[in-house]
């Protein structure tokens, strides 16, 4: 197993990160406890020292079933990472409540990695003006925390704000090769590196929806590299960059544990011909995009209360991915908020607004009928 070692942090980390969001679960929703030991023992086994859970994670069963998992194990011989959920946390005495809590439910007296959980500007702020950063600070002083970091969701401006606010240990950011220019992105990783912050990096697979694809992207993948999956690309597409200290997968499949252990064993990083082979899969994603809304929102607001841009951006999203898991999410809330083109009454104000001169309320109509049908399949 490829192993990373930052001296800031003097210790050497698996490049594979096991993700513990997405465990397998049995029919009653709840984690399957025998197959997820059989996984994560698979992964240990093969070199992988990193695990990562949450407090939220499967309703809160992640963190129970990972202290319960590792309690065989030495505890020298891994680095365990959790988070504190922040969106709980509104005094400093939170901080406490919900750090022990998790000590108790993972069976340690210590986190190797502890994150302050999703953070975005507005969540950042209210941590600092309560002085959760600095009881985090001094819970690491206490030797309760070896390594102090964020995770991170919100455009680049919050995160350069958050990342010199301090001497990071290390931080955690979402990257792949089709969001390079979203959320901290590329920009936020060149600011890491330079700053000398170690990165772990979430969804590099996109939620699995860079791990399966139509048959003609998988050409291009093949041409250069047969035989090998579409998630290794994704996975090597980030690991390959110096500054990354662990690459988190959320397995839910031996098979899926298997394809990553097969990646990151005698690790081979990006060749020239394989980001070409990518830039190729990029352009034909793009070219599924039915409109070319830019979301910048000048039809809105909708007098009958349509998110114009975000029924767009599902729209768009589910063509490029051509799966609805992808978007699920996204237009089911979009749904429940009574937010789809359903309530467009064809008023034409969006129209009229429009710097892109969009036929808005004929592709409002394209964009029902084609998330109603992908809803159904």
């Amino acid at each position: 197993m490829e192993k990373r070692r930052f001296e800031k942090l003097g210790i050497d980390v698996s490049l594979l990160g096991f993700g513990c969001m997405r465990l397998p679960v049995s029919g009653d929703g709840k984690i399957d406890r025998p197959m997820a030991q059989k996984m994560l023992d698979k992964a240990i086994a093969a070199g992988v020292n990193y695990i990562d859970t949450a407090y939220p994670y499967h309703g809160g069963e992640s963190e129970l079933f990972v202290g319960e998992a590792l309690k065989k194990y030495p505890r020298d011989s891994f680095y365990l990472a959790t988070k504190l959920p922040v969106w709980f946390v509104n005094t400093v005495e939170d901080v406490d409540k919900y750090f022990n809590e998790q000590l108790t439910k993972l069976q340690v007296d210590h986190f190797d990695f502890y994150l302050m959980h999703a953070m975005n500007r507005g969540s950042w702020r209210k941590m600092v003006e309560i002085g959760c950063v600095k009881r985090l600070e001094e819970l690491k002083a206490e030797g309760k925390i070896r390594f102090l970091g964020f995770s991170f969701h919100d455009s680049y401006e919050a995160f350069e704000e958050i990342i010199n606010y301090r001497d990071w240990d290390f931080c955690q950011i979402q990257l792949n090769y089709m969001d390079i220019d979203e959320q901290a992105g590329m920009k936020g990783y060149k600011l890491a590196e330079e700053k000398g912050v170690p990165l772990t990096i979430m969804e590099p697979i996109k939620g699995g929806s860079l791990a399966k694809f139509s048959d003609d992207i998988m050409k291009v993948f093949n041409s250069v590299s047969p035989g090998k999956s579409a998630a290794s690309f994704a996975l090597r597409y980030v690991a390959t960059l110096p500054n990354i200290l662990t690459v988190l997968s959320g397995m839910s499949t031996m098979e899926q544990v298997e394809d990553n252990l097969d990646t990151f064993t005698d690790f081979v990083p990006m060749e020239e011909k394989e980001y070409e082979a990518i830039d190729t899969i990029k352009k034909i994603m793009n070219s599924r995009i039915q409109n070319g809304c830019t979301a910048c929102r000048y039809c809105m607001p909708c007098p009958f209360g349509v998110d114009i841009p975000a029924n767009f951006s599902a729209w768009n999203r589910y063509h490029m991915y051509q799966s609805y898991d992808v978007v699920k999410w996204q237009w089911e809330g979009l749904e429940r908020d009574g937010k789809t083109a359903k309530n467009c009454k064809e008023c034409g104000k969006c129209e009229k607004a429009c710097p892109q001169h969009l036929l808005i309320r004929e592709d409002l109509k394209k964009a029902l009928a084609d998330m109603t049908k992908a809803a159904e399949e």
